[in-house]
């Protein structure tokens, strides 16, 4: 349940530290990055507590890590359209809610 919790209260203190300005979109941008826990539809069971997501899950796996790092590695050289920052907001949401579910599975 702490966990949980976590993906929504540490991209709020993010937006509040850095985009105060726009808090609530930019929030609502980094809470879309929990798109990527529909894979966990995949699982059987669904929710599992003491399941780690980080390299059990497609979405979680290192190979698309890999590809979320890069990517937002490399928003750094795209235009700043509001697609593009948009885009680039949700794959930092992206790397967020990894590092939330990587620290799970330390924990």
């Amino acid at each position: 349940m702490i966990h949980l919790l976590l993906h929504f209260l540490v991209p709020l203190v993010l937006v509040l530290l850095f985009w105060r300005r726009q808090w609530l979109q930019q929030w609502l941008l980094l809470l879309f990055a929990f798109v990527i826990d529909l894979d966990h539809l995949l699982a059987d069971p669904i929710y599992d507590p003491d399941r780690c997501s980080i390299g059990f899950h497609p979405l979680h796996s290192g190979y698309a890590i890999a590809v979320y790092a890069v990517l937002l590695a490399s928003s750094i050289r795209w235009p700043d359209t509001l697609w593009w920052v948009r885009a680039r907001m949700v794959l930092f949401g992206v790397v967020v809610h990894l590092i939330l579910d990587a620290s799970d599975c330390i924990f």
